[in-house]
């Protein structure tokens, strides 16, 4: 599963000249575009690492940078100026000696000078503006400066919680009551939740729209002429676009295994986080190398250091671990002054913040940001006098999302690695571990608010009876280490172990689905030494545990109907593998995403109710027709079928409809696919986009599959999945394996902007170099970084 060496060639010098560099450094770029930095010093390191991404993803890390301060108006108009307000309402604000000191003695130095490698690239292209990449000259804008606080501030990137779902549980219980939410998703560990005293849960549909912008990407959509001069490029009133396909499912996969079972007598450790694809890469893959580092893996291009990978005595890979980190807030207003909400029998004053906004081709906005004790007010509803604000652990000390890995990153033992993630903010997250001496574990972060009056799955009122009580210390959360049964993964699945005081320390109560954990725990238990390849091949496995049981429950019916008939022969000889070729995955996947889920809810909660949901949870789906007693009544089962039967045909002619009437032709990868997309790609020409998006790619897998391919339902375009790929052996560092999403550049004239799209849809890695010796062998391009005068 590893994709073939190339020829050598000699690699291809240069030599830059580099103001602020303190010493000489090298960046040697392999035959897969990853960066190896060598400095001789950790300031020159992070200085050269910022040097670097800058010079791979210039465009992509401005444009990070840009949302998340909500500069976006000043280079591309007025139709960004709400989203920019909605931005700056989610920054941090709070005491910056604190959060630097949050992740630890080093963080602000390291930011600092991996800004100072932006900025020094920046003035570089300053003097040579053809070197821009073309979506500034083309778009008329230039990159800008940046600050060691800009790195740091800006935490709308991030994955938290439940803020989304407050909001949905509030809306079933306005249109249907609360226990119809149980269908919308199974609350685990097993809990009851209730309406807070006060709260009305009819809320505006709208509420979240703020939040939505403050937290969505960058689209451009207004068609321009490809080439055209910056200068003369015309007025762009319309760039501002809004994604209406459903949200991308959060998940990711990782495991470690002891080397009892392995056979080599090391750790294997896997990794492969799923998120939103995007061109340029969400990941960027690098090395760095100076006195007291040696790690290599990927984290985001915007950040300095290494979020999953290794520093040569131990290796870390993660997933999300669901703390619940948001609470939406309900305020009573002063009917003689809306600037006023009552808390604690008093009216309290919301503050007042006056922004200037920049607005290319318009006059500035001042933008007004209101916020209460507890955070952004994101909505007022005159209608019902109230405002609502959002409270999050984005805006505490330390919750830059992922940044906290320049302190776990040095770790050297279990011990050091278990005391950085004790003081780990966000996202929430599972880590595995394993090291040279063999040792493997577990050890989840992030910031645990406590709630001492509520469970957090509701919005609250904003009068004082409901207050964060401070955060559960790292010492409170569970761990492992070494395992008796020799492995531990994680797949999102609620994990808490047996025993655990989850009533006291209120973590969270929504979780993914464990279909996938299931598939994991049935290969990574099977008897015998696991390989590389084994893990490898796990990585992209494709059986369906949802379509297994499902399918386990059509065995005894039989239908007088011909295409429920032909559905019943067709799937029950399935193996359950939705590979991009099966027709049964096909079939399968068009009942599931469109007609199973529906139906069984319709039958089990009436249209009312059903109406006020989306698709049923996964697990109160599966549960639900494998117990159907529980939710449908009398003649449970006769009704089960019925809904079975009834959605199976219905699945059958719309996959007729979509693939023809030979069944034997059908595809899933004929429907599902994936098209990466370029930020700027709905401004450009035809040429032009077809040169920065990828795809469309046909696609195996599923929502529910280890290699998770979860899509839209209305086209099966893919929307997440997994954006990166390592597995590591554990002490044999040059036997690593990994794979980036589509491609190390950012420039789509590289080579290496798309080069591994083919890999990763055939299921293949390439060879992670690690020792000097294999990285210079496999060098294509050296970059010799001098001290400029």
């Amino acid at each position: 599963m590893t994709a073939c060496a190339q020829t050598a060639t000699p690699p291809v010098d240069l030599t830059v000249r580099v103001v602020g560099l303190q010493q000489p450094a090298q960046i040697l770029i392999d035959r897969w575009g990853v960066p190896h930095i060598y400095a001789a010093s950790q300031d020159d390191v992070f200085f050269a690492q910022g040097y670097n991404a800058a010079r791979d993803r210039l465009f992509q890390i401005d444009l990070w940078r840009r949302r998340g301060l909500g500069r976006l108006s000043s280079v591309f108009g007025p139709a960004f100026v709400e989203q920019d307000r909605a931005s700056r309402l989610f920054l941090y604000r709070g005491d910056m000696d604190k959060e630097w000191q949050a992740y630890g003695k080093n963080a602000r130095r390291i930011a600092e000078r991996f800004v100072d490698g932006i900025n020094a690239y920046i003035d570089q292209l300053g003097a040579d503006p053809a070197q821009l990449p073309w979506e500034f000259r083309q778009f008329g804008y230039l990159p800008e400066k940046w600050q060691a606080q800009d790195v740091v501030r800006i935490r709308s990137h991030g994955l938290t919680r439940n803020l989304n779902s407050e909001v949905a549980r509030a809306f079933v219980t306005c249109q249907a009551g609360l226990k119809a939410d149980g269908m919308r998703v199974r609350l685990s560990p097993k809990w009851e939740t209730q309406v807070p005293a006060g709260l009305d849960p009819c809320l505006p549909r709208d509420l979240l729209r703020v939040f939505q912008l403050a937290t969505q990407g960058v689209m451009l959509n207004t068609p321009v002429v490809a080439g055209s001069r910056a200068d003369s490029a015309p007025d762009r009133t319309d760039l501002a676009g809004t994604s209406s396909v459903p949200d991308v499912p959060e998940g990711s996969n990782a495991w470690v295994i002891a080397p009892t079972k392995t056979g080599t007598g090391r750790p294997i450790l896997a990794s492969d986080p799923h998120r939103a694809y995007s061109a340029p890469s969400l990941r960027y893959i690098a090395h760095l190398h100076a006195p007291g580092i040696d790690v290599i893996g990927a984290g985001e291009p915007a950040l300095p250091g290494i979020s999953i990978g290794h520093n040569g005595a131990i290796a870390f890979g993660l997933t999300i671990f669901s703390i619940d980190q948001e609470d939406l807030y309900v305020y009573e207003l002063n009917p003689a002054n809306p600037m006023q909400y009552k808390y604690r029998g008093q009216w309290e004053d919301f503050v007042l913040r006056r922004e200037h906004v920049a607005v290319k081709g318009a006059e500035p906005v001042h933008a007004e940001l209101v916020f209460s004790r507890h955070g952004p007010v994101i909505y007022t509803e005159r209608a019902k006098n109230r405002a609502f604000a959002v409270r999050s652990g984005w805006f505490e000390p330390g919750m830059a999302p992922y940044f906290g890995s320049v302190n776990y990153m040095f770790a050297r033992n279990f011990a050091e690695f278990k005391q950085a993630m004790r003081h780990w903010g966000a996202p929430a997250e599972n880590q595995v571990y394993a090291d040279v001496m063999g040792n493997i574990g577990w050890v989840p972060g992030g910031l645990a608010p406590i709630r001492p009056t509520w469970d957090g799955l509701l919005p609250v009122p904003g009068d004082g009876r409901h207050e964060w009580a401070g955060f559960l210390s790292g010492e409170q959360l569970p761990l492992v280490y070494n395992p008796p049964q020799g492995w531990f993964a994680s797949a999102n699945e609620m994990n808490l172990p047996a025993g655990y005081p989850y009533q006291q320390r209120k973590l969270g109560f929504e979780w993914p689905s464990a279909d996938r954990h299931t598939r994991l725990r049935e290969v990574l238990g099977k008897p015998g030494p696991h390989t590389m390849e084994d893990s490898m091949r796990l990585q992209n496995d494709v059986v369906s545990v949802p379509a297994r049981r499902v399918v386990a429950l059509l065995k005894e019916l039989d239908a007088s109907d011909a295409r429920t008939r032909d559905a019943l022969v067709l799937l029950k000889g399935w193996k359950f593998a939705e590979d991009a070729g099966s027709p049964e995955a096909a079939l399968f996947e068009v009942w599931w995403s469109r007609y199973l889920g529906p139906l069984f809810k319709e039958v089990a909660l009436g249209k009312t109710a059903a109406a006020a949901m989306g698709d049923p949870d996964t697990s109160v789906l599966l549960d639900g027709l494998e117990h159907p007693q529980a939710y449908l009544g009398t003649d449970a089962v006769a009704k089960r079928d019925w809904v079975l039967q009834t959605s199976l045909a219905l699945a059958w002619a719309n996959t007729v409809q979509l693939l023809g009437n030979d069944p034997r032709q059908w595809q899933w990868g004929k429907l599902h696919h994936s098209l990466i997309t370029h930020p700027f790609a709905g401004a450009v020409d035809d040429a032009t986009r077809a040169l920065i998006n990828i795809g469309p790619i046909a696609k195996n897998g599923g929502a529910n599959t280890p290699n998770l391919s979860s899509y839209d339902p209305r086209n099966f375009r893919q929307l997440g999945g997994p954006s990166f790929r390592i597995v590591l052996d554990v002490g044999n560092w040059d036997n690593a394996r990994a794979v980036n999403m589509p491609g190390q550049s950012g420039d789509s004239k590289s080579a290496h902007y798309r080069d591994l799209a083919e890999l990763w849809r055939k299921g293949e890695y390439f060879p992670l170099l690690y020792s000097r010796q294999a990285v210079q062998a496999a060098t294509v391009q050296r970059i010799s970084l001098q001290p400029a005068p």
